[in-house]
């Protein structure tokens, strides 16, 4: 499961609901939250964050959590 997932399932967001505020598929929806190798793309982050009603930055922090800058 990727970050969105987990961020879906503490948060218990519905991805039928989302697919249908954002038009983003459920299909592509069940990519984003199961496979680590499919890349989130910023306009769909921005949607998803606005279908949820989450600040786009806060859904940002929680799945890229790990990122940080080489030392």
């Amino acid at each position: 499961m990727t970050e969105l997932g987990l961020f879906f399932a503490k948060k218990s967001i519905n991805k039928a609901d989302v697919s249908r505020k954002t038009g983003i598929s459920a299909s592509r929806l069940s990519e984003l939250t199961l496979n680590e190798d499919t890349h989130l793309r910023a306009k769909e982050l921005y949607l998803i964050a606005l279908a949820i009603d989450v600040d786009p930055c806060e859904l940002l922090k929680a799945i890229f959590k790990g990122v940080s800058l080489p030392v």
